[in-house]
């Protein structure tokens, strides 16, 4: 295939609100690539329930935002950005609605036509915009209909980047992107992209943990690939769990909104008492690390494999407008949440830390940049408050779009990209490898990296990912790969960081809680955790 064929401006890794926010945002001459693993819908964005945080109450103020923010993030929030995030909060909410996004507007008949603003863990105020509980979809169908009516972008899906390619200047070892490989999964081709500017915004590491309320294309791919490409890395300890999992063995990573809680959910024990007063005068609406943790100690404490969420003291008129898709869900899983509590567990959900990046988004390397949950941008600090996360996608997506713009416009050299060759390389019929270690690997992050983790703990999963590592690089050299065996080299690669950066945080802050150092240490660890390749 011709290098004229795959020749960009921008190519994007990603099609949840991060990809498609910077491709729509993006000026019209300019041609755009999109690569998706799947198909342009399967993202974490679509299966988002929750809502945007967004001050748009007369009552509420961007300081307070900003405020709860910092507070979530156990002190390490970074305020200048979270100041630059919680500043664009209506400009975000009125691109979307631009961008044909239907929200849920006020019931009441004084409302004047107000959004419905609905309230999470951590928030002081009611500035969660929503569409009813699939906000996630609302945003992504919207704009993947932009993003197909737009003649300048180039929809990829199911393609799987391989890696990055970068120049390195030979005066100053300063790197350059110059594009990446890419594998056809349809065709079971491979086959290299080229361009001056490649985005990366590939979500999160969850699906490195065993159970996780993640889609199954958030494998750490674009942290694994800007790490091996040579950009620094920080905070990846901070794995957050959202507390509320329904617990069936057939739901599989079925999330129930924290939204829930906003509106009076009350977690219980099986008895039907309630124990989050015992852990945080918040109660069920403390931040998702303190509840997860009261949930996990619950469950060990008593040997019960849940907990319960209960809202039936809510009309049942109530719960069924407010929660429709969960209500609908729910039912089809034998639960009828109007009058029953509804059995939940922990799960990892999103991933705070991530490829270091600054306010525009810019990695380490020239042209490459890193937007929404593969990014560490320093909002999220040592734990995400709930509904800020689709809003970071939207300012930074802006935010890259306008450097990329200005950087664009400076006319930087196309380079060339070597082709890929397998010449030397034979077909696998080892696919049970590849399965085995996929399930190996989550178990043991599960085990000895969740919640609660101990030094003995990160040891032995930093013993078993070095040998899962030479397992891969030596599958790597000899076979033919495939996107499940790409999926399962990212995952490792960054399930090898998580534990590189709790290693390095010897007290328990936000998300990272050892029982090794269950004290918080401001004098030597209110910083960020930075790994440099």
């Amino acid at each position: 295939m011709s290098d004229t064929k795959f020749t960009f401006d921008v190519i994007i890794v990603g099609s949840g609100a991060a990809g498609l926010g910077l491709a729509l945002s993006m000026p019209s001459h300019l041609k755009i690539a999109i690569l998706s693993k799947l198909s342009m819908h399967e993202s974490s964005t679509y299966y988002a329930q929750g809502g945007i945080s967004a001050v748009l109450d007369e009552l509420d103020s961007t300081d307070s935002h900003k405020r709860d923010t910092i507070k979530a993030g156990a002190g390490l929030c970074h305020e200048d950005i979270v100041e630059l995030v919680v500043s664009k909060g209506k400009a975000s909410i009125d691109w979307l609605m631009e961008h044909k996004v239907q929200f849920s507007f006020d019931d009441n008949e004084h409302s004047d036509n107000k959004l419905h603003l609905t309230r999470e863990g951590g928030h002081s105020h009611r500035r969660v915009v929503h569409a009813d509980d699939s906000t996630g979809r609302a945003v992504q169908t919207a704009l993947c209909d932009q993003v197909v009516g737009r003649a300048n972008i180039k929809l990829f899906e199911h393609h799987n980047v391989i890696d990055l390619v970068c120049n390195t200047d030979r005066h100053t070892t300063k790197k350059s992107i110059a594009g990446c490989y890419v594998l056809d999964t349809k065709k079971d081709t491979i086959f290299s992209m080229r361009a001056p500017c490649v985005a990366l915004a590939t979500g999160g590491a969850s699906k490195v943990y065993l159970y996780t309320s993640n889609p199954d294309v958030s494998t750490g791919d674009g942290i694994a690939m800007a790490w091996r490409a040579g950009c620094r890395v920080a905070n990846m300890e901070f794995m957050q769990f959202h507390p509320t999992c329904l617990f069936h063995p057939q739901a599989k990573s079925f999330l129930l909104s924290e939204a829930i809680r906003g509106e009076g959910g009350l977690l219980l024990l099986p008895d039907g008492s309630r124990f989050m007063p015992n852990f945080d005068k918040r109660a069920e609406l403390a931040p998702r690390d303190i509840v997860a943790r009261a949930i996990d100690h619950e469950m060990k404490r008593l040997g019960v494999s849940s907990v319960f969420l209960d809202i039936s003291h809510r009309t049942a008129k109530f719960t069924k407008s407010h929660f429709p898709m969960l209500y609908e869900r729910c039912l089809a899983f034998g639960f009828d949440m109007t009058k029953d509590p509804l059995p939940v567990v922990p799960a990892a959900h999103y991933t705070c830390g991530g490829v270091m990046t600054d306010k525009q988004g810019l990695t380490d390397i020239d042209g490459l940049y890193a937007i929404g949950e593969t990014a560490f941008t320093g909002l999220h600090g040592a734990n995400r408050m709930a509904s800020n996360s689709i809003l970071e996608c939207l300012v930074f997506a802006k935010q890259a779009s306008e450097a990329i713009t200005t950087f664009l416009e400076q006319s930087p050299k196309l380079s060339t990209i070597r082709p890929w060759d397998d010449s030397k390389v034979i077909n696998s019929d080892e696919a049970i490898v590849v399965s085995h270690n996929w399930a190996e690997l989550r178990q043991f992050m599960w085990d000895y990296v969740g919640i609660v983790r101990s030094t003995k703990r990160l040891q032995r999963a930093k013993n078993r990912i070095s040998l899962l590592s030479k397992e891969i690089e030596d599958y790597y050299v000899n076979f033919h790969v495939t996107s499940d065996f790409l999926e399962l080299r990212n995952l490792v690669q960054a399930a090898e960081l998580i534990v590189d950066s709790a290693l390095l945080r010897k007290e328990s802050r936000g998300l990272h809680y050892t029982l090794d150092f269950p004290l918080l240490d401001d004098e030597r660890f209110k910083k960020d955790t930075i790994l440099t390749p």
